[in-house]
């Protein structure tokens, strides 16, 4: 986080008034590197989907883009079933006036004892406090286990709350809608309500049917959407991970239902491939499909890429979802506004004596991969950050080419003796090439290490130093971030070689 503020990659949201919790901002490094983020998953889910990979059956994927409204009609909220049942249970401790979510709160209670009859002590599970609760609670109770709050016998009389003191500090758990409501217009009353939207997903929903009607896409295709979302969680926490707003990338892939379960496979691998891709590869990225209790209550399926971030370690956290959703979403837009959803497959049915289809009428199923891109921003930062005492400056961040906001530095060794003007001619060049990926910076002052060190920490690949060699021989030395190492090359090489090495 250090780190993360002293590069200009993330800023906590009105930090000069004290900040806001559940809200973060990105600086000049973060903003781009969150951009090539959603770049490269809008390059490989819309533009060139699944990198030319065939679907099931070898059939082609085709994916077409939208952009919705963060405000909806309010009814479209009902017919999601997000005003009714999108909701967090919570607690309160009436000593501390902390508040959390119940769902996230475990409580500790001895090896051999009964929590019916002795104080039992509560943590909230994914905090980073974890370890000091615990070895609190190891002293009031000496060897102890965790256990949910909810398996503890009603009402909880006898359970502390997070930093607390005393025993029977939780409230009982109540519902809280996560929706901010908004009153548009300038009536302010109760019948105006609108809401910011919790997800993306339902506006491309909303737009299948003008999508089909305005566009040659058949079914299977899928409608990709990116944009904020909104959702007042009751302990937003852990960084970024946990916000109040948010970035999404949302897919919504609808097929025909007997082949609904092979396109799921299908995008939950892929998915999971992608994320590797970019810099996620290794033993802290899982895919972890849902047992049947955590599934929604339309979903056929689902499955999550996590991550293992600092605060959830040993464990993980999700990086993105991917659920069967059946025909649920259609089906209830089409019951609330009376207009018809279903798609007419003309390539499907018994065969005519002309030797086409008769066509087949039905509700397509839908599979969703839904990522978070704060999320991602996130775990590429946790994964790529290092510390490697043996160099000169411990500190850098390891990101993948791709993604990395500033995709080459150019430094002359010093402000004088015309380095300058070389090292401005390979910036402009660089510039010319590769400055819509990404920044190509340049700087003279202070001291090469000091420069080499700032950028490692900025996450930065390749930097190439003009030196009063540069003038005689039209050579640069180029420095690796990773390994630390150097190689001289011919000033005229530079662009191809980095082109190379970003993959581009």
């Amino acid at each position: 986080m250090a780190l993360c503020k002293r590069r200009g990659f993330v800023f906590q949201a009105s930090d000069i008034y004290g900040g806001i919790n559940g809200f973060w901002d990105y600086g000049p490094l973060g903003a781009q590197l969150k951009k090539n983020l959603r770049d490269a998953w809008w390059q490989d889910m819309i533009l060139n989907p699944c990198w030319g990979r065939r679907g099931p059956g070898g059939q082609r994927v085709v994916n077409v883009p939208l952009e919705t409204c963060i405000i909806q009609h309010p009814k479209v909220w009902e017919a999601s079933g997000h005003v009714g049942g999108f909701n967090d249970p919570m607690v309160d401790c009436k000593e501390t006036k902390g508040r959390y979510r119940y769902d996230h709160v475990m409580v500790f209670v001895p090896e051999s004892g009964d929590p019916g009859d002795k104080p039992v002590f509560a943590y909230v599970g994914d905090q980073p406090t974890e370890a000091k609760q615990k070895k609190k609670a190891e002293k009031t109770f000496g060897a102890i286990k965790s256990v949910a709050l909810s398996s503890l016998p009603q009402p909880w009389t006898r359970v502390i709350g997070p930093d607390a003191e005393k025993p029977g500090t939780l409230t009982e758990p109540r519902m809280f809608n996560l929706m901010f409501d908004t009153i548009p217009g300038a009536i302010r009353d109760e019948a105006n309500k609108a809401y910011l939207r919790p997800e993306t997903a339902q506006g491309v929903f909303l737009h299948f049917k003008n999508v089909v009607d305005s566009t040659r896409v058949k079914i299977p295709f899928g409608i990709g959407n990116t944009g904020r979302s909104f959702r007042n969680e009751v302990t937003p926490r852990n960084f970024t991970f946990r916000s109040r707003e948010f970035e999404q990338a949302e897919l919504e892939f609808f097929c025909h239902p007997d082949e609904s379960r092979d396109w799921y496979v299908f995008w939950r691998d892929f998915r999971m491939d992608w994320w590797k891709a970019i810099g996620l590869a290794g033993e802290n990225l899982i895919l972890r499909e849902h047992d049947k209790d955590e599934l929604s209550h339309y979903s056929v399926g689902t499955s999550d890429v996590e991550y293992r971030f600092p605060f959830t370690a040993p464990g993980f956290g999700e990086l993105e979802g991917i659920a069967h959703r059946g025909n649920y979403d259609l089906t209830q837009h089409q019951t609330h506004s009376k207009v018809k959803l279903d798609y007419f497959d003309t390539t499907r049915g018994e065969t005519l004596p002309n030797g086409g289809k008769k066509g087949e009428r039905y509700m397509p199923h839908c599979i969703e991969p839904a990522a978070g891109l704060d999320r991602g921003a996130l775990a590429l930062i946790c994964e790529g950050y290092t510390v490697d005492p043996s160099r000169p400056s411990p500190e850098f961040l390891k990101l993948h080419p791709r993604v990395a906001p500033i995709k080459a530095a150019v430094f002359p060794l010093m402000d004088k003796d015309g380095m300058p003007e070389v090292a401005d001619r390979l910036t402009d060049e660089l510039f010319a090439k590769f400055g819509r990926y990404g920044f190509i910076e340049s700087d003279a002052k202070q001291s090469i290490g000091k420069r080499y060190a700032r950028m490692d920490e900025a996450g930065c690949p390749y930097c190439f130093t003009v030196d009063g060699d540069s003038l005689k021989d039209q050579t640069v030395t180029v420095r690796d971030r990773d390994t630390g190492q150097q190689q001289r090359l011919g000033i005229g090489q530079v662009s191809g070689f980095l082109g190379e090495k970003l993959g581009l």
